[in-house]
């Protein structure tokens, strides 16, 4: 089966294959397409895990188990949503999983009614998802696009400074500031000034949360955890030219 990028793609990770074939049918009656896996590993190694809208993955899988595979698509930044299933109720695991993101949490035998309506939410989700990553990959690249002067002005700006006073911190004329300002204005494609401090602010915002999930990540190493690190080179790089960006 060729897989395409599909608003109402998901996968179905379960080692129990009539399980497996009873939720595809269920899936397929709700007017969606699913993808079956057998294990985590399998998944993790086929390109569905970039295609696919949602999962449904059962807790306790032999090898990689769900919550370990969630922590793992959490590491790599796949913000799939996770609907988790397991024989035994473990409300301890349920509630770990809950707390790390999983859309939602079913004990078998499973109501085939509110699983689909727990996956319609969960594709909606992702829908969401994927778009505002894809603004803010457009964000990014226009900030990138920025000279290092312009990305020292931005932050300023963005803070309230007046044009005199960026240019008295930066040693540069008022008509100075008045040139980059526009040149930034034109680069972030900003119809308005405050439209502008809004793409500033959203850059903060991200820039924060990867440095708590660093952080987050750091602890679970020192605690003896298993997660893998995560290349965010990038986006770091982004406000280095200025810490109180």
């Amino acid at each position: 089966m060729t897989i395409e990028r599909t608003s109402r793609l998901l996968a179905i990770l379960d080692d129990d294959k009539s399980v497996q074939s009873a939720l595809k049918d269920l899936m397929e009656a709700g007017g969606m397409c699913a993808l079956c896996f057998s294990s985590a590993e399998q998944f993790l190694h086929s390109r569905a895990r970039h295609e696919v809208g949602c999962l449904i993955a059962d807790m306790q899988m032999p090898g990689m188990t769900g919550i370990e595979l969630q922590a793992h698509l959490k590491t790599d930044r796949c913000p799939i949503p996770i609907i988790f299933i397991t024989g035994r109720g473990d409300i301890p695991l349920a509630v770990s999983a809950m707390k790390q993101g999983a859309s939602d949490f079913y004990t078998k035998p499973v109501d085939g009614t509110s699983l689909l309506g727990s996956v319609e939410r969960a594709l909606q989700q992702d829908r969401v998802n994927r778009r505002e990553a894809a603004e803010y990959g457009s964000l990014v690249t226009r900030y990138e696009s920025l000279t290092p002067r312009e990305r020292q002005v931005l932050p300023m700006l963005a803070s309230g400074l007046l044009n005199k006073q960026v240019a008295y911190e930066l040693g540069i004329t008022e008509y100075t500031v008045q040139l980059h300002r526009g040149h930034i204005m034109r680069k972030m494609d900003a119809d308005s000034f405050a439209a502008l401090v809004r793409m500033a602010d959203r850059l903060i915002l991200n820039h924060r949360r990867q440095i708590e999930a660093a952080v987050v990540q750091g602890n679970a190493l020192l605690a003896g955890g298993n997660a893998g690190g995560s290349d965010g080179t990038r986006t770091r790089g982004l406000l280095r030219d200025r810490q109180a960006f």
